[in-house]
């Protein structure tokens, strides 16, 4: 091969990967809406009804923590300006964590960047190739990405099917590994249902395995006080929790032992190599940690639609597996026909999007539904209504 083809031909990976994905309705590109408040968008000059954002109480739009954030940028700058070992470290940073390992109901807690950042780092940090860690096998792309990174051996037991785990774990705990890991969500993002952490606790208990649990999408929605389904679990070794949904956010944190909070700062690249999060976010989070364990009627209200649509849903002939929380599936299978129900809602004013492999298992694209105590009783009749039309 000539020098010349070589230099032209150094991209062909890319065009082949954009072409597969193609021709296999996989194609993502970006799409530009702004926000109007907590349910509207304007998207291409037209009036949206958003099912698809994770504000699920509205609270990205809450003039308690745009004030906050204001207020914090004014005093602090608009950035952070190195990482939290060196000079970044604002009194804030360790303020707002004593508060959140207090509403968590746990000894410590330590900021990070996103919530994949975390799961990412924090993982690789806690294993190496003599580890083996057993997670479901629908949890988010980043718990996968950190376990593989970190070079552990792991094992995916199928969805909720904590008798496959204990066989796993109890193979495991004969074998010469130096840490045994249960790795899973608590509310799982594209599926809405849940794993039922007391299990999860006992197994981990019984096996000697570190419990590390993703409450993402339980955080500021469900258990007590709203402040997850793994909080006040002092047998759960870490959850990552974040600020980019329920807190109207951005950023992520992690609850622990103070002995695991010391091991990260000291043995995490994530934490120890990442800039501090700005002044503003930390603002913003610290008015959402003050509102959150007093909006029991936004989350009534969130759990009476959700329950609503689904019924609804399921009465049309749709499945929504086995959502039992904010977010209702709506399983449509093949990619294509995915797409063009998203497309005729939209054609609606309803902005449903659609999600396909690899991001949910092959033959389960689907409309991800993700509702917020703003959403209405009328805001849902026109979601129906648009369904309707589709159907017929």
């Amino acid at each position: 091969m000539s020098i010349e083809n070589s230099k032209a031909d150094k991209f062909d990976f890319v065009d082949r990967a954009l072409a597969e994905r193609v021709e296999q309705q996989r194609f993502r590109s970006l799409q530009s809406v702004v926000p109007i408040d907590g349910v509207w968008v304007w998207k291409q000059g037209r009036k949206l009804l958003n099912f698809s954002a994770n504000d699920y109480l509205g609270l990205s739009k809450h003039p308690v923590l745009i004030e906050a954030a204001q207020t914090y940028t004014h005093r602090y700058g608009t950035g952070a300006t190195a990482s939290r070992l060196v000079a970044g470290n604002y009194d804030i940073h360790h303020q707002l964590e004593e508060k959140l390992a207090a509403a968590c109901g746990r000894e410590s807690a330590l900021l990070f960047s996103s919530g994949f950042q975390a799961n990412m780092t924090i993982l690789g940090a806690l294993l190496n190739p003599q580890s083996c860690v057993f997670c479901d096998r629908l949890i988010h792309s980043s718990l996968i990405q950190g376990i593989r990174a970190s070079g552990a051996r792991f094992y995916r037991y199928a969805h909720s099917d904590l008798d496959q785990l204990e066989r796993l774990l109890k193979k495991a705990s004969s074998q010469s590994f130096d840490r045994l890991m249960i790795v899973t969500e608590t509310v799982f993002s594209m599926d809405g249902d849940r794993s039922d952490v007391d299990a999860l606790i006992r197994l981990a208990n019984r096996y000697g395995a570190i419990l590390y649990l993703d409450d993402a999408h339980a955080i500021g929605v469900l258990g007590k006080r709203g402040m997850g389904l793994a909080a006040f679990q002092p047998d759960v070794d870490l959850v990552v929790g974040t600020f980019g949904k329920a807190f109207g956010a951005f950023g992520a944190f992690v609850a622990c032992s103070r002995k695991l909070r010391d091991y990260l700062i000291n043995c995490c690249p994530g934490f120890i190599y990442t800039t501090a999060l700005p002044p503003a976010v930390i603002g913003a989070i610290d008015a959402a940690l003050d509102l959150i364990p007093n909006l029991d009627t936004e989350r009534q209200h969130l759990t009476k639609q959700s329950q609503n649509l689904r019924d609804r849903l399921q009465a049309m002939g749709y499945s929504t597996l086995n959502s039992d929380t904010q977010i209702v599936p709506i399983v449509v299978g093949e990619s294509a026909r995915t797409l063009e129900l998203s497309q005729a809602l939209e054609a609606k004013d309803i902005l449903a999007v659609a999600i396909r492999p690899p991001t949910v298992p092959e033959g389960s694209a689907r409309i991800r539904l993700a509702l917020s105590s703003q959403h209405q009783e009328e805001h849902l009749e026109r979601l129906f209504e648009a369904l309707e039309a589709y159907v017929h």
